[in-house]
């Protein structure tokens, strides 16, 4: 008996009706340095920088983790790929590289147009919220290996600097100020502890309004990452002397923030300061969930950390409030003792 591709669990002319539908979503995020049409072997970009006298190019690549499974339990899946975009452009914003281009890999069970086309609409939107231009991806379909109704989605993106311009943390020194731009929520670390603990410990209805909350609960767990590229660039743009800066993911604040520091310095970080989101409050009651456990696993309300010396610090605090930023000082950097991250 003969047998086809599509026996097997593929189907070619399905995936060529998806691209079909997401062609005129990708391209409303070209920029002038776009230099291909959607499928194409490879996705050309004009690379061409003359206002920077030496240009390094930097790279990152992320996913959105288990959050997808919120996404696919509340059957919304327009927002899941902005965090798939802010994940990598929040990376390589930190070294003061503005995004130009992302490339996304999606593998599912099944395509499913309704669904696909959500997430693609994601990608686009904060494409369009980074300053970025979505050039490329790859769908796949994974039978056997994937239940029809999975999918996962990682990306890749790449900016540019000025290598005069690259912020890396090396000039950061005791008396600096730590200023913090507040998250929109978990953003997309911590959903494996999130799902566990409210889920199915708790048995909580995603539909439900907890107290303190002011929306369900599956849509609060699906607020999208907030990315931070406008106002930081609009930051920079001033020429405000930004020392290092820090995207608060996996790891939260301990892991993240030492990344950057030098040799003998500590971050001294001020609780009080901090504007928690009521989702953190309700997830460390229910989990009966230790400070530190905490810090190490969410942002905590702080997605993005700016470190300057005191001179700069007003007007890097200004300029991201101008920007539309909860931007505040929550903390400075110390002389090391024994902790690279004191909170208190």
């Amino acid at each position: 008996m003969a047998i086809t591709y599509k026996d097997s669990g593929v189907n070619i002319e399905s995936g060529n009706s998806f691209v079909r539908k997401i062609a005129p979503i990708v391209k409303s995020t070209f920029s002038k340095n776009v230099i291909t049409d959607i499928g194409g072997f490879g996705a050309l970009y004009s690379g061409s920088f003359p206002e920077m006298k030496s240009p390094i190019l930097v790279s990152g690549t992320d996913g959105v983790g288990t959050k997808l499974k919120i996404a696919q339990l509340m059957n919304k899946h327009d927002t899941i790929g902005i965090d798939a975009v802010a994940m990598c452009v929040n990376d390589i914003l930190t070294s003061g590289a503005r995004p130009l281009f992302f490339l996304d890999y999606i593998a599912c069970g099944k395509i499913d147009e309704n669904v696909l086309v959500d997430v693609v609409k994601g990608l686009a939107d904060g494409c369009k919220a980074a300053g970025c231009s979505l050039i490329g991806g790859e769908t796949a379909e994974h039978p056997d290996i994937m239940a029809q109704s999975d999918y996962d989605i990682a990306g890749f993106a790449l900016g540019v600097v000025d290598k005069e311009k690259i912020i890396n943390g090396s000039t950061i020194t005791k008396g600096d100020v730590i200023i913090g731009l507040s998250s929109s929520g978990i953003h997309s670390n911590g959903y494996s502890l999130v799902r566990k603990l409210l889920l199915e410990i708790k048995k909580f209805d995603l539909n439900s309004v907890l107290p303190g909350l002011d929306k369900p609960l599956g849509e609060v767990l699906l607020t999208p990452t907030r990315i931070y590229c406008s106002s930081v660039n609009s930051c920079m743009d001033k020429n405000i002397n930004i020392k290092g800066m820090i995207h608060v993911t996996g790891g939260g604040f301990y892991e993240n923030i030492p990344r950057i520091l030098p040799q003998n310095t500590s971050a001294g970080i001020d609780r009080k300061s901090l504007n928690l989101n009521p989702v953190f409050r309700i997830i460390q009651e229910q989990g009966e969930i230790e400070d530190t456990e905490m810090f190490t696993t969410f942002n905590m309300g702080t997605g993005f950390i700016m470190i300057t010396g005191k001179e700069a610090a007003d007007a890097a605090v200004n300029s991201l409030k101008e920007s539309g930023e909860d931007a505040r000082i929550i903390g400075e950097i110390t002389k090391f003792i024994d902790k690279k991250v004191i909170i208190s």
